[in-house]
């Protein structure tokens, strides 16, 4: 029964999260630890109403809203913010791919581009006609090569542990550290993984039936979401780790590009070419289930499904031409993580409201104190946001 979350939890080690983790430790140091730390135990908890919306519905969160809007021009709305954050997620994912490869094979970053997407879809075909649980396997595999890859160099160059423990009191230091923030919660909470879980736990297991059965399904979907999400979480956390450890204040160190040569330089180049291979891994692996929430967005909001190339070349259309532009990649992700962060409550509220539905859940309706400890994230998220904006607009800032 293990494998949904496994799949869901890619989201939270895509190149975005890589980004922003690698940006706060290099310039912050342990500051921002406890923005990983906190952005995880609420994304235990959303995505496991999610995956338990898909189970006691058989629905997907994109086609119970799109049950829910009646009027065709609220859900055209609802439609185009999911979509923006799904071209937000391809952004981050192609061209973490693309970084990637021009580090192992000097591929320019177009090129690299173009291979990430197709990539992407040669895994989408092996989900669609393959099953669900051949495509969990790849994912796992390429899991299992992003772990190793970004964890070696914690080995070599260990973090501080009272620094680190010290990054755990919650502060910011500047509206700078406010966005990075912002960019590690959009990379941590992903709205796509809200959508995706939904879906992927509906395909493998449909409407599971009340009693017994869901009880059980339920019973492994929470240990599925604990070893994905602890798994993801540590990453994340050691992804930071290693930037603050080694890369605090050592310039360049704000790209992709320059943390990986740093790394080279201060561990040796076999920790710069784990990275790079772990950062491939993240890519290939991040941009296929990427992929397959937006194709869920769509067949759920709009009641329309387009053929899966189609639906590739569309939300991979920005990333590319980003890269075309040669707009700085590191930059781009960081941003595309912002844009993520900011569509967390139209993914969020709907999910809370939806699974505090009796008349929908039945008896794998919310407990109170659940939809409490839910709201508190959203709210939490939100007010994130909006101090992020306040802060942007104050002059100087």
């Amino acid at each position: 029964m293990l494998g949904p979350a496994m799949v869901a939890g890619v989201a939270y080690l895509d190149p975005g999260n890589v980004a922003a983790n690698m940006t706060a430790g290099a310039l912050f140091g342990y500051l921002l630890v406890w923005v990983v730390v906190t952005g995880n135990v609420m994304a235990w908890l959303i995505q496991y109403l999610s995956a338990k919306l898909g189970i006691a519905t058989g629905l997907s969160l994109p086609e119970a809203l799109g049950q829910r809007f009646r009027r065709r021009p609220a859900r055209l709305g609802y439609w185009l913010q999911a979509e923006a954050v799904a071209m937000a997620t391809d952004v981050a994912e192609v061209i973490g791919g693309a970084v990637a490869l021009y580090l192992l094979f000097d591929l320019p970053l177009l090129v690299g581009g173009v291979i990430t997407g197709a990539v992407s879809m040669a895994l989408l075909v092996v989900q669609s006609r393959g099953g669900a649980k051949h495509f969990e396997r790849i994912v796992i595999g390429l899991i299992a090569i992003i772990v190793i890859g970004f964890c070696a160099g914690l080995v070599i160059g260990p973090p501080d542990p009272a620094a680190a423990a010290a990054g755990l009191l919650p502060r910011f230091d500047g509206t700078e550290s406010v966005l990075l923030a912002a960019s590690i919660l959009g990379a941590t909470v992903m709205p796509h993984a809200i959508y995706a879980h939904s879906a992927l736990t509906r395909d493998r297991f449909g409407q599971v039936a009340a009693g017994a059965e869901r009880t059980t399904v339920l019973r492994a979907t929470r240990i599925d979401v604990t070893i994905a999400l602890a798994i993801a979480g540590s990453v994340n956390v050691v992804i930071l780790l290693l930037a603050a450890a080694n890369l605090e204040g050592v310039a360049g160190t704000d790209t992709l590009e320059g943390a990986h040569a740093a790394l080279g330089a201060a561990l040796g180049p076999a920790v710069a070419l784990l990275f790079a291979i772990a950062l491939l891994a993240s890519g290939l692996a991040s941009t296929s289930v990427g992929a397959y929430a937006g194709a869920e967005i769509m067949k759920g909001l709009l009641r329309v499904r387009i053929p899966l190339l189609v639906r590739r070349v569309i939300t991979i259309i920005p990333a590319l031409g980003i890269l075309a532009l040669g707009v700085d990649p590191t930059l781009a992700l960081v941003l595309s993580q912002v844009v993520l962060s900011f569509g967390i409550p139209f993914a969020l509220i709907p999910l809370v409201r939806l699974t505090a539905d009796r008349a929908l859940m039945g008896e794998s309706v919310n407990r109170r104190f659940t939809t409490a400890l839910a709201i508190v994230c959203a709210v939490l998220l939100i007010a994130l946001n909006v101090t992020l904006l306040v802060l942007l607009a104050l002059p100087g800032s």
